[in-house]
Formats: C-alpha cells, sequence, structure tokens
C-alpha cells in the first residue's frame, strides 16, 4: 500500500495548541500544583453514559435488530474480526448504523491493517492524528499498540508534546519517513492545506497511492474522533490517561 517506500504506512497526528505572550513570573506559594490526574474513576464519568458501553447509547443488541442488522452485527463480530470476543469502543456505535458500518467496517481495516503494512509507521501516524485533534481517547487506545509495534518512545514524545521537528535532532528511529509523516499529519488536519512542499515529498517518499493511504488514515481517525465526541466515549475507570490535559 505506500508503495516506494519498502514498507507501507497508516495515518495521524494531532494538533495542539500552545499560547504564547510574553512571559509572567509566577507568585510565590507555598502549595504545590495541583497534580494531573492521569487515572479515570468512576466520579469521571459523565451521568449519561452507559457503563456497558461507555458511551451515550448502550452496547447495541442484536437480538433487537432486523435480519439486515443482524447480518452486519455478525460480520463485525466475525470469529476472525478483531471485536470476535467483545463489542467496543466506536464501532459499537456504529452498529446502530448497520447500513453505515458495512461500508466504513472494511474501510477501517484496510487503513490500518491492510496489506504491505508497517504497523510501527501506521500506528505512528494514528498518534499524530490523535494529538492534533485533542483525543484522549484515542491517544490512550493507540500509544501501547504504538510502543509494541516498535515505535521508538522518544518518537511518541515527540508528537505527544508536538515538539517541532527542526528541535528534534538525533532522536532515535526519527528518520525522513517518520517526520513526512507527522508533518504531513500536522499540516493535513491543523493547517488550511498541506503546502506543496510536504505533499511533494510524501508523494516521493509513499508514491500516489501511499498519500492516499495516508490522507485516508488521518481521514478514517478523524471521523472516530467525531465519533467520540459524539457520543461521548469515556476511557473505563482503572484506564489511564496517557495525553496530557490539553483543553
Amino acid at each position: 500500500m505506500w508503495r516506494n517506500v519498502i514498507v507501507v504506512l497508516g495515518s495521524a497526528a494531532l494538533a495542539a495548541a500552545c499560547a504564547g505572550g510574553a512571559a509572567v513570573e509566577p507568585e510565590a506559594s507555598s502549595a504545590e500544583a495541583p497534580v494531573e490526574q492521569r487515572t479515570v474513576t468512576a466520579d469521571d464519568i459523565p451521568p449519561d453514559v452507559h457503563d456497558d458501553s461507555w458511551a451515550r447509547l448502550p452496547l447495541p443488541e442484536r437480538d433487537r435488530m432486523d435480519e439486515d442488522g443482524q447480518r452486519v452485527y455478525d460480520m463485525v463480530r466475525h470469529p476472525d474480526s478483531r471485536y470476535a470476543d467483545s463489542l467496543w469502543g466506536p464501532v459499537a456505535m456504529w452498529l446502530y448504523s448497520p447500513q453505515m458500518i458495512e461500508h466504513i467496517f472494511p474501510a477501517s481495516t484496510y487503513l490500518r491493517f491492510g496489506t504491505e503494512k508497517d504497523q510501527r509507521l501506521t500506528e505512528l501516524a494514528i498518534l499524530a492524528t490523535a494529538r492534533e485533534v485533542r483525543s484522549q481517547y484515542e491517544w490512550s487506545a493507540h500509544e501501547p499498540p504504538a510502543l509494541a509495534a516498535g515505535l521508538e518512545p522518544e518518537i511518541v514524545e515527540i508528537v505527544k508534546q508536538r515538539t517541532p521537528l527542526d528541535e528534534a535532532v538525533d532522536v532515535p528511529g526519527l528518520g525522513d519517513v517518520e517526520r513526512t509523516i507527522i508533518q504531513f499529519t500536522r499540516e493535513a488536519v491543523s493547517d488550511e492545506r498541506v503546502s506543496a512542499e510536504t505533499f511533494a515529498h510524501a508523494r516521493e517518499l509513499f508514491g500516489d497511492q501511499g498519500v492516499m493511504d495516508l490522507t485516508g488514515l488521518i481521514g478514517y481517525y478523524n471521523f472516530v474522533n467525531i465519533t467520540l465526541k459524539a457520543f461521548d466515549l469515556q476511557l473505563e475507570p482503572g484506564r489511564e490517561r496517557l495525553l496530557p490535559n490539553l483543553w
């Protein structure tokens, strides 16, 4: 899929905002600044969220679907599916529209796990997207698999902190391909357009199909984020928030 690079990619990046302005001298205080709470507790869950789905709608029930809906439900819960054992996350909400998920689910599988895919680079793109859209859920779901796929912790921190790439020097694993994925994702999500220079370089590295697949991956995880926001999907109590509070 993203040919010309030996491997194939996936997408991702996230935009953050850092306020500028003149430095202000901190007031002297004997009290330490409050520590950001990283572990989700039951008190963090909004009252309109169901505790089976951790979203604003409960988990869909197969027995309450019509014949066509049950067919699509069985497609998602197929024994070879990543949802064979349990139904969770935005995919659970998509099942409220069986016709929609029937088209989206195969695309999501291709974009994240398609053939000739370098999972390390795919997860990099997903993290980059999650950071640009400031999605705690998306980031916390994908940082562990990104590390498991071999993405260097130093690169994860660069994306997490939205470090300017020209300041990222001598970072293990951060080569031209990785830099291009991060830059392309940042521009695609947070800028008016991807610059001609960034696009041309991505096309040189990944080829025409590769650029389209990267764009599709970024777009897909933007769609995931809109689902998370609309249905207010929550990390379960006991889960750790892995992205700093960006709001």
